[in-house]
This record gives structure tokens, sequence and C-alpha cells, in this order.
């Protein structure tokens, strides 16, 4: 029989664990739900004194009574929500030897040296913790979210009412220094088998995080373990509320060592985004302009251009660098071939809070292209690619008269929650009721990852309501970066289209 502790996250007792807990036993499991000192209890208890080291020995001590209880050789299987894993890995480090697997669930495992704040999606309420604990305050704790102020710590979907009502209920301010106390390990908890339980709906995928491991991220490498498996649900940040008994599948399964394993870069050919464009076309030269290549059309006279926006994040040391990826180069030729400039660039989106910086290199980018005297200034149309939608916004808000198209391939058009919240600037689904007239082109995949596919089709039904001017392109058997996943006939005619389409708006 295996042995479960289930330690819960942030602001939340044992309580959320209740449903979860009596499937696992009803299962055969013994179940064991960690009161982490301090939650779980009255609001207005105080916090003083309780660190990341508090929950630790709250967990160690739970360890020992369940070793001695089971006796020698018993499995036990951590499992760590949100918070919950800090203290979770902290123990295990101390108790290796006992620990058969860590699971966590919708959350990334932590690092020596970092304290849980960085995994803190919000960056308010990083600042606000910081300074608080800069400032010597202790006493009060984080305050409880109120009930609709929940999705600023992840997605509530498929959370009953009832059950979001008790959360709310039932939370306890969270201690700060639970938050800012780094967490500390010694390498042992290194030889502990884990698994990650992700949830779609608060925007993670195991396809995502492969995703990380092909562009040579180096904080996702260690993923490739082949200790370290995966599990997907369809659902929010909480499925122990939303998907108890989905949930205790996993945490079985997992327990007998199944879930997904990630593939190490380069293992089996190339990763995608260096695999192959999907259609021939003839080498082109190109200029290079510090961060922005154009590719020239053999035409006189000032020519329309279109400006190719990369996805991301990218890591900043990924080489090659996305302006000489296979697929952005073979648009920007494309293009080339069919008489307008294609402009391609790197920009500096190497983490989800740089959306800013990212959104000024396009900037900059398209009025370096709209200065050349080879390029028609007033005829500009710009297309983005996955993560690289959220900069649609910019332009859809505030649309100038000299764009005359703004296109997007498997786009993310809505940030998730779990992603770290992105400057609220960066929403095309709140945008695209200010897009006017402006033709807009989407192309949809039919196999996108779930937490990405629920973006397109937020803000399809937001730019319906508004009237916006859209027209969609779909690739019902296409995988995000279909161009070089898949290079089928349907796949080429999908991109064929989508070109015309782009071209008959900027030649006008």
């Amino acid at each position: 029989m295996t042995e479960f502790i289930l330690v819960p996250g942030m602001f939340t007792g044992a309580h959320v664990w209740e449903e979860t807990a009596a499937r696992l036993a009803s299962a055969g499991a013994g179940v064991h739900t960690a009161a982490l000192t301090g939650l779980g209890g009255p609001q207005g208890a105080a916090t003083h004194g309780i660190d990341l080291e508090t929950h630790i020995e709250d967990v160690l001590v739970l360890i020992d009574s369940v070793s001695a209880a089971a006796g020698p050789g018993q499995e036990i299987v951590l499992v760590g929500h949100d918070y919950g894993v800090h203290p979770v890995l902290g123990a295990a480090d101390r108790r290796a030897e006992r620990i058969t697997r860590i699971v966590c669930v919708d959350t990334g495992p932590g690092q020596d040296g970092v304290p849980a704040l960085a995994a803190v999606p919000d960056r308010s309420v990083r600042e606000e913790v910081a300074g608080r604990a800069g400032a010597g305050e202790d006493g009060r704790g984080l305050a409880v979210p109120a009930r609709d102020e929940w999705p600023r710590w992840g997605s509530i979907a498929g959370i009953p009412e009832a059950s979001l009502d008790r959360l709310t209920a039932l939370a306890s301010p969270q201690p700060l220094r639970t938050l800012v106390q780094p967490l500390r390990l010694a390498g042992a908890v290194a030889s502990v088998p884990v698994t990650g339980v992700l949830c779609n709906a608060n925007g993670s995928s195991v396809e995502m995080v492969q995703r990380r491991v092909d562009l040579g991220d180096p904080a996702f490498q260690p993923l490739v373990d082949p200790k370290v498996s995966f599990f997907e649900l369809s659902t929010g940040h909480w499925p122990m509320l939303s998907l108890p008994a989905e949930l205790a599948d996993v945490m079985l399964r997992a327990a007998a060592g199944e879930g997904q394993r990630l593939v190490a870069r380069g293992s089996v050919g190339p990763p995608a985004h260096l695999r192959p464009f999907l259609l021939e076309l003839p080498e082109l030269p190109h200029e290079r302009h510090g961060n922005v290549d154009l590719y020239l059309p053999d035409a006189e006279g000032p020519r329309p251009a279109v400006v190719f926006v990369h996805g991301g994040p990218v890591p900043e040391g990924a080489r090659p660098t996305p302006r000489d990826w296979p697929t952005l180069k073979g648009y920007a030729r494309y293009a080339a071939t069919e008489g307008v400039v294609g402009v391609t660039l790197d920009h500096r989106l190497h983490d989800m809070a740089d959306y800013p910086r990212a959104a000024a290199d396009v900037a900059a980018a398209v009025e370096l292209a709209r200065a050349d005297p080879r390029v028609d200034a007033d005829r500009i149309a710009l297309w983005f690619f996955s993560g690289g939608g959220l900069m649609a916004a910019d332009w859809l808000c505030r649309p100038p008269a000299w764009l005359r198209c703004l296109a997007a391939s498997y786009p993310v058009l809505a940030s998730h929650a779990g992603w770290g919240l992105v400057d609220g600037r960066f929403h095309p689904v709140k945008a695209v009721a200010s897009a006017g007239t402006l033709p807009i082109l989407i192309t949809r995949v039919g196999r996108e990852a779930p937490e990405i596919a629920v973006t397109v089709e937020e803000f399809l039904t937001a730019a319906g309501t508004c009237g916006a001017d859209v027209e969609v392109i779909d690739v019902p058997d296409g995988r995000h970066a279909f161009e070089t996943l898949d290079p089928t006939e349907e796949s080429r005619e999908a991109v064929r289209r989508a070109m015309r389409a782009v071209l008959v708006h900027v030649r006008g």
C-alpha cells in the first residue's frame, strides 16, 4: 500500500484535499493531509514567526509519523500543490531515503536558493510581499483573496460554486516569511523521482514544456531526466476541487511509475522549429540591419512589406536566433518571391515579463522597414506567430492608416494567470474592439494545445461581438508550428491562402 502525504498551497488548509483523499483511500491507499502551521485556521490568526522552515518541519513530522506506523520499505509519495511544493521539496531533501516519489500539482519544481515568492504569478503581489517583508512586517500575513480575486492566483475553471465559496470562507492569510525565505536543498532530493501534473486551463501542457526543452532553455533541461514524468488534466489550478477523482487517479498512476516523458533536444532529429519549411522556395539575398533582416524582391520602385514577428518566450542564448529559423526565413522568402519585402527580426521576448521591451523592438523594426526607400511606407502588414500574438494588441488598439492587414498564425491571444500576469496592455481579446476596419487574418490549427486554442476562440467571439473584419484559415490536421511539423498538402495550401490574403490587402 502506498502512503500519500498531501500538502496544500497558499492560503489553503488540509480541507482542499478531502474529496481527492477519499478517492485515494477507497482505492486502498493510505492518505495523510498536512496541516501547515498558520494555514487552515481562523483568518485573523497571527502569522508572526512562521516561515518556510516551519512548514518543512510540519511535513517532516508527518513523514516520520507515517514511516514509524507503516514500517520499513513502505512507499511514501509526497504531493505538493502550488506553494506546497516548497515544503515538500525541503522535507524530501532531508528524508530522501524514505520518499519514493514527489508529485507537483500544477506547479514547477522549486530550486535551491530561490524563494516561493518567485513563483507567484502576479508581479504586484511579488512587489507587495517583498516590500512588506523588507520593512519587517510579519504578523498580518498576505491577505486572503476575495471570492472574485482567486483568478489572480490561477484559473478557477471547473470549480463548483459551492467549492469556491468554501475555498474563500476557509482561506487563511499566507505568512510572509514562507514566501521570502529561500528554499535550501543539500541535493539528496535529486535522487527522488518527480511527476508533474499540468493543468491546461491554467496555461500549461506537456507540449508547451517540450517546446521549451527544444528551444534549449537551460531551466527546462533537467526535466528530460527519465525520473521525471508528466500528466495533464483539462481543468484549472485547483484540480482537487474541480476534478478530485481524476486527480486521485493520476496520483495512483504516478505512484506506479506511469506518465509521459520528455524527449531530449535533438535526440530524435531536429527540434520542430529547426525542421525545413514546407514550401520549396528559391534562395534569395537578404540584408541584415542590426536585429532586422530585409528580404528584397526583384522589382522596381517602393514595394509593400510584411513584417513577420516570431513567438516566444525564447531563451536569450538560443542559437540560431528566431530570424534564422526555417519558418521565419521561409515566410519572408515567400513574400519576396511575390514581389513584396519580407521583414524578419529578433525581439527580446525571453521571459513573460519581457513583452513591453519586445513590443518596442517590433515597433522599431517596423519603423526601420518603413524608412527604407525600397519599401512603400503606406502599405505594411504585420504577421504574428504563437506567443508573439499578444503583441498584436498594440496594433489592434490604434491601427495606423499604413497598416493594411494584421495576420496571426496559431497565436496566443490572451494570457493565463499561471504564466505570470503579462502587462494588461497585451490583451488582443480586449483590444480587438478598437480594431475598426483593419483586416485581420487568423490561421487556426485543429490540433492546437488546449491552453492556446481557448484564447483563439475567446478572440473570435470578441471579434464577432464588435463586428471586426476577421478571416479564419483552418488547418484541421495541423499542429502548432505546422509549417515544419506537418508538411502536408493541406498545410501548404493553408500557407498559400494566408499569403494570398495578406498580399491582397497590402497591395491595396
